[in-house]
């Protein structure tokens, strides 16, 4: 396997600047996951790696051997596609077997590379059946055999879990995750969907615009998230944001907005606060809490969806929505105005979008 070094990549498609500077690093054995909503880059970028595009400027190295300019059969990548990319008119075991054969390796050889692709995958019994009598999650894993029995530096996944329903999305991302335990494998994995970003990832790299927003394990990125872009984009349900301005009474810091007051933590954000600064206040639905008396923020609820283990309460706060995670036992129903408590607020400078945790 190889570490993945990217600098200062630029790529245009015509007027469109695609990505702009962009810098990586995966080190050798890593599950690195590229995230973002559509057009951000992550796939240009995917393709980068693979040399299925060629980069404007930059370079691409894996491992100690520039690949900026390799061609795709050079680097010794192996692909997994959003669209299974299967030959209809082969089996299975041929499906595994047809990159090997195109590199004349010896007979032998791909047997035993079919066969122990085909233990790890559970294809066993679906060897030579066609792709059209297999199941999506089938054809997926097949998909992923292909690239083991390559044994490549580097694996790339390219939304392989898109096609499929939310069941087997969730179990085909735990075989994922796994396989790459088993192989030891360096692997960039790119996705639109922040969960799977949040499972896979040991290193994840939020990317908008052409631009990695922020890098790091996925927990870090979740918990102090540098953007209010990527506060926004990981978490399910989106953080809540509604805008206030900074105020300073008798010593104690508050985020104000008409008749709304949130206290702040001012050695949260040292530095940060003066009075009659813009900011946007971001609360993330699990840290919010059901206050007693006329404590807390107003919560005008307009519906409660009951999940079983948990409730999401939908309303208004200061007038903006708001999303709050409830124990199903709380006693709130829809057209309730409650009093709530926040837990912990994330505070960003309106007019740029920087936390101010990084002030």
């Amino acid at each position: 396997m190889a570490s993945v070094k990217v600098r200062g990549l630029n790529k245009r498609f015509g007027q469109t600047h695609v990505l702009r500077g962009v810098s990586v690093d995966v080190p050798d054995g890593s599950f690195a996951v590229l995230v973002g909503p559509s057009g951000c880059g992550k796939s240009t970028l995917l393709r980068l790696l693979a040399g299925l595009e060629e980069a404007d400027d930059g370079s691409i190295a894996l491992g100690d051997r520039d690949v900026t300019r390799l061609e795709p059969r050079d680097r010794d990548i192996a692909m997994v596609f959003q669209s299974y990319a299967l030959y209809p008119h082969l089996t299975v075991r041929d499906n595994l077997a047809f990159g090997l054969k195109l590199r004349k390796t010896p007979p032998a050889e791909i047997e035993a590379r079919v066969k122990e692709a085909s233990e790890m995958l559970g294809l066993g019994p679906l060897l030579d059946r066609f792709p059209r009598a297999l199941s999506g999650g089938q054809r997926q894993r097949v998909a992923m055999g292909r690239a083991i029995v390559r044994r490549a530096q580097l694996f790339l996944f390219d939304e392989p879990l898109s096609n499929l329903d939310a069941a087997l999305r969730a179990q085909v991302r735990v075989d994922i995750r796994k396989l790459h335990d088993r192989l030891g494998a360096t692997s960039v994995y790119v996705t639109h969907d922040q969960v799977e970003a949040m499972t896979l990832a040991d290193e994840i790299f939020v990317l908008n615009k052409g631009v990695v927003e922020q890098s790091g394990p996925p927990l870090e990125v979740f918990a102090r998230p540098r953007t209010q872009f990527v506060a926004s984009f990981l978490g399910s349900p989106a953080m809540n944001f509604f805008e206030a301005r900074m105020e300073s009474r008798d010593g104690r810091w508050f985020a104000s907005q008409g008749d709304l007051a949130i206290e702040i933590d001012a050695a949260d954000f040292p530095g940060a606060l003066s009075s009659g600064r813009r900011v946007t206040v971001g609360v993330r639905p699990h840290e919010v809490d059901l206050a007693s008396g006329d404590e807390g923020a107003r919560f005008q609820v307009a519906i409660v969806e009951a999940l079983g283990a948990e409730s999401y309460a939908h309303g208004t706060v200061g007038g903006a929505p708001f999303v709050a995670r409830l124990d199903p036992a709380a006693p709130v129903a829809k057209g309730d105005t409650v009093r709530i408590a926040l837990q912990k607020v994330h505070l960003f400078d309106t007019d740029t979008g920087l936390s101010l945790r990084e002030a």
